[in-house]
């Protein structure tokens, strides 16, 4: 069916220009800062066709295609001179590298690639691989082996991880991104939430769950977007606890959603209720408001509690105190940076089943980014016999030296189907 009403969606040529343009001010701008703060003075990556290394693809413009053989190698000249940008490869990566090699035979890349390193002599030589960030782990096992039989032995013993440097750059947000998040990104991912949710797209009785996961699906397509991952949505219902065997959606049900959007290279990922009215009824039943309002408590100390520089463990342990010492009603946390990427690469402050220390994900300390906010409270609900329900919103928040700012707004009522 035709859609209206909804944010403006850009053909994809303008797409492109926007995204190349914020990534050259990337690579202008952080990747230097980045590089020096973490000790490299090269950072050499490699990848093939059909098996791309999640940092590398971050530094291609929107319609480069990697094909057979690439590297990408940045190079710190020092002082004002910046970080040298070389393309070694077969793409076409927009005038935003030097391509030193356009020959037709990958073993050549191979041959050049020494040189180009000694030609340098860079001191520390970072390359991604890591043992706890998935996205700074790119370097194949097969690659990593070709690399060091290639490499003369004292470039070899120069290899260090450049997990951090990788985690920096993918959590960093410019402010023309974050201010494509609160255009943008957040006011359409609402509102597809929203118009998903009437009775034009739920029959009670009739329409299930999976018809729901689908319909984000398809309407993002509609759009000409994609959806972040793999749309969810869940039942509620009076008298169950968790999920009902039964994913048809009746009167009287709670229907949430798990969904995001991807658009303009950025991600989104949420979390809102609706309600089902059964005839006669014009809100929800008693206790539900409350509940929503325990849970913007939550929201509130978590936001509060944001420092720069404090590790996502830190953050998890700090925000819980503060919400049993405020009486919020059983309390759990789970964020996750959201950008580039959906999961990862940022702090990682909880999960749904860690509620004390995630381990190496939990160090990452805070900085510049857009961060998807997970919370959720749990209390007895007296409209639906003092039933326990627990309630979790998530949405989208910007992090930055001013402070926290929920992204187009948070939900503050049901929406009622």
């Amino acid at each position: 069916m035709p859609l209206s009403g909804h944010p403006p969606i850009l053909p994809v040529r303008k797409r492109a220009e926007i995204v190349n343009s914020i990534l050259k001010e990337r690579l202008d701008t952080l990747l230097p800062a980045i590089m020096r703060e973490h000790g490299l003075d090269m950072w050499l990556m490699v990848c093939q066709e059909d098996n791309y290394d999640p940092v590398m693809e971050s530094m291609i413009p929107y319609e480069c295609w990697f094909k057979i053989l690439n590297f990408l190698i940045f190079f710190d000249r020092g002082g004002d001179a910046g970080v040298e940008r070389i393309d070694l490869g077969f793409s076409r990566t927009g005038g935003l590298y030097e391509k030193p090699w356009r020959g037709m035979r990958h073993a050549e890349q191979w041959e050049l690639l020494p040189r180009l390193v000694e030609e340098r002599d860079p001191k520390r030589i970072g390359i991604n691989v890591s043992s706890v960030n998935w996205a700074s782990d790119g370097l194949s096992h097969g690659l990593y082996l070709q690399l060091c039989r290639h490499l003369p032995e004292k470039y070899v013993n120069r290899l260090v991880s450049a997990e951090a440097a990788a985690v920096q750059w993918l959590m960093t947000h410019v402010d023309r991104q974050l201010q494509l998040y609160r255009d943008t990104l957040g006011p359409l991912a609402h509102w597809i939430i929203k118009t998903l949710a009437s009775r034009r797209y739920v029959t009670p009785g009739r329409t299930t769950t999976e018809d729901m996961n689908w319909a984000y699906w398809q309407m993002c397509t509609d759009l000409g977007i994609e959806p972040a991952f793999k749309p969810n949505y869940y039942i509620r219902r009076r008298g169950v606890n968790g999920n009902p065997e039964d994913n048809t959606v009746q009167e009287g049900d709670m229907l949430l959603c798990d969904v995001g959007i991807q658009y303009l290279d950025l991600h989104t990922d949420m979390t809102e209720w609706s309600y089902v009215l059964s005839p006669g009824e014009t809100d929800v039943p008693d206790g539900f408001h409350e509940l929503m309002r325990q849970a913007h408590r939550l929201q509130d100390i978590y936001m509060a509690e944001f420092r720069e520089g404090l590790s996502g463990n830190q953050l998890l342990r700090n925000i819980l105190a503060r919400a049993h010492r405020e009486n919020v009603p059983n309390p759990k946390v789970y964020s996750h940076s959201c950008g580039l990427f959906v999961h990862e690469p940022g702090p990682l402050i909880g999960l749904p089943w860690e509620q004390q220390d995630t381990g190496g994900r939990g160090e990452v300390p805070c900085a510049q980014f857009h961060v998807h906010h997970g919370a959720s409270v749990e209390m007895p609900v007296a409209g639906w016999g003092g039933q326990s329900v627990r309630l979790a919103l998530e949405q989208d928040v910007i992090f930055t030296r001013a402070g926290v700012e929920v992204i187009d707004g948070r939900q503050t009522q049901y929406h009622l189907i």
